[in-house]
């Protein structure tokens, strides 16, 4: 298919200034160019040229920093373009999203939402139920996006579909592991922390994110614990480091700490895992409804024990003593104490939590996991807009509404051979088939993902294929 992937207007891709969404389509990119024609609409860098192609994806680039430049120069470059996209994946910006419709009456719409962006402050309702209307699905980051949605647009609910991001296992290898050791070695020797437990704290810098709940809680902590250390890495926005009051409240308490703090700024992205591999434990204080945190993956990628907020999607990632523990008060300065306590009094339970998260990484939290999601997403687009079933696979899973991490309960799997032959409906099974009239079978692509509800409707498809088929002959 030829595909339009529509970034946002406040980082540029590829993610040489750092951000979730621009390193989750990084991720992402590599394979599914493999079967696909890709072109990425997204905003304008200095350092970038405004078109080239690299690895067979072409980039064009727009100014942008505000939506409402963002968006005419979006609809600009679909003015002029001389491609028809068969599918056009817009990211985390429903208010593109009735913009793009109008100028691309035939394709496929997919909107992935990363943040709470339908939020009344965020979107006008009707402009919301309209831009919901026009989508043929929705992906979220996390189920706690795809609630959000859900409960202010019900309509929207048949076409969320939650996909977890991933990160790069070879790049953010375990601590423990030896290649690891001489990452791990150089940077502790940097900053003469050889001897130290390092706690981490990635992201940006600001009240919403709370690292200030956790540099407060480090003096009681100390009393405990005098050989630990704290790393803020992070600034104010990414590629930023400006200081704004609230940074420098904290740097003014950091100061003040009884123990060694790093205070790096920003970190390029291509060097966040350094500290990563360093670190003993991974600590996330968000206090506002936090979406998921990539930080997340990073942290369970690299073997460590994580501590973070119950907000927002967090949680879903987090078997609670397995690979860490969730702070149910997350303005709570002794509950950060409390947990970080138990896991430097206890490094044995601190290694088997980061080594059960690096398991969890590399069973549940890969890119290759996100693209075979993502890819069959892209394939149900592709049979809405051709009727094609040829060379496809549906896969039936049996599953509510809203699902946790790893809850997914997959039923059976058959292979759609050439389209509308021999449709066979197993109601008990609950699998649709597909044949040849010579019972062929072949290695396919998978289709769909379905919910009970779709799984009704796509049924009801199958019959109007065989009716067709029926009247050909």
């Amino acid at each position: 298919m030829k595909v339009l992937i529509i970034c946002t207007e406040k980082l540029p891709v590829p993610a040489i200034r750092g951000g979730a969404i621009q390193t989750y389509i990084d991720g992402a990119l590599p394979a599914l160019t493999q079967n696909h024609q890709i072109t990425v609409l997204g905003r304008s860098d200095e350092s970038l040229p405004e078109d080239e192609i690299i690895n067979n994806v072409r980039y064009v680039r727009v100014e942008g920093g505000l939506l409402e430049i963002y968006r005419e120069n979006v609809v600009q470059f679909l003015k002029s373009t001389a491609e028809e996209y068969d599918l056009i994946h817009i990211f985390n910006r429903p208010r593109l999203v009735n913009a793009v419709r109008e100028l691309a009456q035939d394709s496929r719409i997919i909107l992935s939402m990363h943040n709470d962006m339908f939020k009344p402050e965020k979107i006008d309702h009707a402009e919301g139920a309209s831009a919901v209307e026009k989508l043929d699905k929705i992906i979220t980051i996390s189920n706690y996006i795809a609630k959000t949605i859900k409960d202010l647009f019900p309509e929207a609910a048949p076409k969320l579909k939650t996909i977890y991001s991933g990160v790069d296992l070879d790049r953010f290898v375990p601590s423990y592991s030896d290649a690891a050791k001489t990452m791990r070695d150089t940077k502790r020797e940097e900053y003469n922390l050889q001897s130290k437990k390092i706690i981490l704290y990635a992201g940006r810098l600001s009240p919403n994110k709370g690292i200030d709940v956790l540099v407060r809680a480090i003096p009681k902590l100390a009393e405990k614990h005098k050989d630990v250390a704290l790393v803020i890495m992070g600034s104010k926005w990414f590629s930023n480091d400006s200081i704004t009051d609230y940074i420098a409240y904290v740097r003014a308490l950091a100061e003040r700490l009884p123990i060694p703090v790093i205070q790096t700024g920003f970190v390029s992205p291509d060097k966040i895992q350094e500290w990563f591999v360093a670190s003993d434990i991974f600590v996330c204080t968000s206090q506002w409804q936090e979406p998921l945190a990539r930080v997340h993956y990073e942290a369970m990628a690299a073997a460590l024990p994580i501590i973070t907020t119950d907000r927002g999607g967090n949680k879903e990632v987090i078997e609670p003593y397995k690979n860490g523990i969730l702070v149910e008060n997350p303005e709570d300065t002794e509950e950060f104490v409390k947990h970080l306590s138990y896991l430097l009094s206890n490094p044995q339970i601190s290694e088997e939590m980061g080594r059960y998260g690096r398991g969890l990484a590399e069973q549940y939290y890969t890119w290759d996991r996100v693209v075979h999601d993502i890819s069959s997403v892209w394939s149900e687009m592709e049979y809405k807009t051709t009727g094609d079933l040829t060379g496809k696979e549906i896969l039936f899973i049996e599953e509510d509404e809203i699902l946790g991490a790893h809850e997914t309960d997959s039923l059976k799997t058959e292979k759609v051979k050439d389209q509308g032959i021999n449709i066979e409906i197993n109601e008990k099974e609950k699998f649709i088939t597909h044949q040849n009239e010579h019972n062929n079978l072949s290695e396919c692509n998978k289709l769909q993902v379905c919910t009970k509800a779709e799984r009704k409707e796509l049924v009801e498809l199958c019959f109007i294929l065989l009716l067709f088929y029926v009247l050909e002959r």
